[in-house]
């Protein structure tokens, strides 16, 4: 199998242009995966492994609807940087009513609410990553 050194070369350059650690290609049976150290330590990679299990286990044990994230992007709590945000914790909103914004490659994504209800908890910070099926709130 002879490997397209062009393709690696064109990954490597979107990893610095986009500033990422690592990136993936896939094509029929060819699979391609470019990254770069991070520089973090392995007591940090545990720490962060930690935290995430640890929060995990808060939001299983949270009672309620959860309402996660229908794609992978960022997620943004109000429609404009300094806006007044869609939800608060505490507020009544309706089945339809817009959670978040979730944009992914400059798109927007209205995350609606799936019942009516009462914000019990918000599980993101304006501006965060979230990955698929990330739990973003819950509606009680």
């Amino acid at each position: 199998m002879k490997i397209n050194k062009n393709i690696i070369k064109e990954l490597t350059e979107y990893l610095n242009e986009f500033n990422l650690t690592e990136i993936e290609y896939t094509e029929k049976d060819i699979k391609v995966k470019v990254s770069k150290s991070s520089g973090a330590n392995l007591t940090t990679v545990k720490e962060i492994k930690s935290e995430i299990k640890s929060e995990n286990t808060k939001l299983d044990s949270a009672s309620g609807t959860k309402v996660s994230s229908p794609i992978i992007g960022t997620a943004y709590l109000a429609p404009e940087p300094g806006g007044k945000k869609f939800v608060e914790v505490g507020k009544r909103i309706n089945k339809g009513d817009t959670i978040m914004i979730v944009e992914a490659m400059k798109t927007m994504n209205h995350v609606p609410s799936p019942i009516a209800g009462t914000i019990k908890k918000i599980c993101v910070e304006d501006g965060q990553p979230v990955e698929y099926g990330h739990t973003i709130a819950i509606i009680e």
